[in-house]
């Protein structure tokens, strides 16, 4: 069943005082963070549909609404991910070297990340650890 905000009143405070609806700013973000576009793209797609929003309003909106969603939608699919695959590469990062962990679900979503300056048993488990903290114990990984 889909994640539905008219039966988590809590969150409507969130939206009070806005000069745009809880919907057009729920749709702005979703486009962003579903499809990876611009915030250019998704002020084209909202203007489309009758709506004109500044890409830069949409970008502030992700700053104020991208976590809330996020920490809403991780609560939401805490066990529906059945098979984990793990990752872990050597990157740089700013021109200093480090190690990403990565963990997707079978339908290449990513659950987590993290980065670390050492490749050790210590941080593999850490990022194991954080994964059944977040999403319980599973099934594959």
């Amino acid at each position: 069943m889909p994640f539905s905000f008219a039966r988590n009143y809590r969150y409507f405070i969130y939206f009070e005082g806005k000069q745009f609806k809880k919907d057009i700013i729920l749709v702005a973000v979703g486009y962003y963070c579903r499809f990876a576009l611009s915030y250019r793209d998704v002020s084209e797609i909202l203007k489309e549909r009758g709506v004109s929003v500044h890409p830069t309003t949409i970008m502030r909106w992700m700053h104020e609404y991208g976590n809330l969603i996020y920490q809403m939608w991780k609560k939401k699919n805490k066990s529906a991910h059945h098979t984990w695959h793990l990752d872990e590469t050597y990157i740089k990062v700013k021109g200093k070297w480090c190690y990403l962990y990565r963990a997707i679900d079978s339908d290449g979503h990513t659950l987590d990340f993290q980065l670390r300056k050492t490749r050790n048993h210590q941080a593999a488990y850490s990022f194991m650890k954080r994964l059944v903290k977040q999403f319980g114990v599973n099934s594959t990984i």
